[in-house]
């Protein structure tokens, strides 16, 4: 199991991995930068944008939330979304720093984590999750599970769901999800992430509301914050 570091790091370059951008601060301050991405964007590309958005701006470790399965700190799969390359990339070999990474959803949930029991979702272009039990952090693959009528929970949850049925369905469908996995997961709450978030009006019983934002706390919790740490997948 991975635990955070010392507490003597004190600057932590935190990336969060998108089909559309990149995004990108480095803590204390945590002020956003947005770097542009899409199918052309490997891991070295990345590396050299970083380098450009970082110049003049020390750090001693970085996280990296990434789009795709992560097991043991290693990226599984190439993303559908960005540039060839990524499996097997040694990060901190590159950065020249200790690097930490984890999916994009597991990041997210960290940052959003407020003790006890929460299960993440992430509502974005397909579906994130993850789940944190008194600060042991486990990723999810609930995206590609069986829900019903031949459907994954990712298509009935994710964008081009709620491009294709509307917001209202979709938003019917949500609240659905959560009901069922509460029941068989039994959270103390749920937090539900990602960029769809703000297209729910309202939200189910026991869920709180997420933010993208929250990447980048989590980044520093990878690092900083005892009470949630990641475990053995990560």
């Amino acid at each position: 199991m991975a635990r955070a570091s010392s507490p003597k790091v004190r600057r932590v370059l935190v990336l969060d991995i998108g089909g559309s951008h990149v995004g990108l601060a480095i803590s204390p301050g945590l002020a956003e930068l947005r770097i542009p991405s899409d199918s052309t964007m490997t891991p070295r590309r990345l590396i050299s944008r970083v380098r450009q958005g970082t110049k003049g701006r020390a750090f001693d470790v970085v996280s990296i939330g990434y789009p795709g399965l992560v097991v043991h700190g290693r990226i599984v799969r190439d993303p559908h979304n960005l540039g060839p390359g990524w499996v097997g990339f040694d990060f901190a070999k590159a950065f020249r720093h200790p690097t930490r990474l984890v999916n994009d959803a597991a990041m997210q949930a960290l940052g959003s984590y407020q003790g006890g029991r929460m299960l993440f979702l992430g509502l974005g272009t397909g579906l994130g999750s993850a789940m944190i039990v008194d600060g042991e952090l486990e990723p999810m693959e609930i995206a590609h599970l069986p829900y019903k009528k031949g459907k994954t929970y990712e298509d009935v949850l994710g964008e081009a769901a709620l491009l294709r049925r509307g917001r209202k369905k979709w938003t019917k469908e949500v609240f659905t999800v959560v009901e069922a996995l509460s029941a068989a997961l039994e959270p103390d709450y749920v937090v539900l992430g990602g960029g769809n978030v703000r297209k729910l009006k309202s939200l189910p019983p026991r869920c709180r509301r997420g933010s993208n934002r929250y990447s980048f706390r989590g980044g520093v919790r990878l690092w900083a914050d005892r009470t949630a740490r990641p475990g053995r997948r990560n």
